[in-house]
């Protein structure tokens, strides 16, 4: 049975704690290949999908999840969004010049913002922002929980991108529920710090290797765990002939028809899929008249 590409949510009931894991593959792999990237933007890649992912198993509502850097440095913006059905895309951009053989995490952020926005089906969307400046994805999103919803939460993230055909990525979720008493907060701070120490334990070897049970099993088997069902997580794009028309819309229509008699046609390419959409003279007749034309797309 394959262990990746699944996310397993689980409850410390005697110690007021919810966890969860993650484990990419074959959902990474159109994230961080989709594009020529350099080795260290497939890493910041991977790291925000798992992160979005864990991220994503908190709502409590349908929506989205996305995580965007904004940066005038070596990465120029990277974005990753989430569904509640755990399906992922994501993108970057950075400056082809800079040498990134030797980056880290701080290099590729200098100057950074992370913005987090949650975006319900229904309702009113929410926009967090925080600094990229505690050397690492997790150290950031552990300081956006602490400042934002005052939540102990800790977040452990792994990679393994030497097989360019079988990426790999493992996130970790270890967060206080908070309860309406003050004496049951404090004990859950002291178990939360003791989960805390045990999960450091687990190995990135191991968490690759292990299926999940095992991992669980080896980390908590002293707790009393609840473990949900795993859903499984997929990569998928929002993008559609449709969408792309309806952009088209908005530019005049004699704009338009220069562009096709001057390239042949109007092709729009997604950037988180690739998938281009092409739309000729009759087209652009339809749209303006209000009628969409069938379906055409290419890879």
């Amino acid at each position: 049975m394959n262990q990746f590409d699944q996310l397993h949510r689980y409850l410390f009931t005697d110690a007021s704690v919810r966890g969860e894991l993650v484990r990419l593959q074959d959902t990474l792999k159109p994230i961080v290949h989709s594009t020529d990237y350099p080795l260290a933007i497939q890493q910041l890649l991977a790291e925000m999908a798992a992160a979005a992912s864990l991220l994503t198993a908190t709502l409590k509502f349908e929506g989205e999840v996305g995580l965007q850097i904004q940066s005038q440095g070596k990465v120029r913006y990277a974005v990753v969004n989430a569904t509640h059905e755990q399906t992922l895309r994501g993108v970057a951009r950075w400056d082809e010049e800079a040498d990134l053989s030797t980056a880290s995490f701080a290099d590729l952020v200098a100057n950074a913002v992370l913005v987090i926005t949650i975006t319900p089906t229904e309702g009113e969307r929410y926009q967090g922002v925080v600094a990229l400046d505690k050397g690492s994805l997790a150290g950031c999103i552990e300081d956006y929980f602490e400042r934002s919803e005052q939540l102990a939460t800790r977040v452990f993230i792994h990679t393994d991108l030497a097989d360019k055909n079988a990426p790999k990525v493992a996130g970790m979720f270890l967060q206080v529920v908070p309860t309406s008493s003050e004496a049951t907060n404090v004990t859950a701070d002291s178990e939360f710090e003791h989960l805390c120490t045990l999960t450091e334990t687990m190995t990135p070897e191991e968490l690759f290797a292990l299926p999940a049970q095992d991992v669980l099993h080896r980390l908590y088997h002293e707790q009393t765990v609840e473990v949900y069902a795993p859903e499984a997580v997929t990569f998928a794009c929002t993008c559609s002939r449709e969408r792309s028309a309806e952009a088209l819309r908005n530019i005049d229509k004699a704009e338009l028809l220069a562009i096709i008699k001057e390239e042949g046609s109007i092709n729009m390419n997604c950037q988180y899929c690739h998938t281009e959409y092409c739309f000729d003279e009759i087209d652009v007749e339809a749209l303006k008249s209000g009628y969409n034309s069938a379906p055409e797309a290419s890879q």
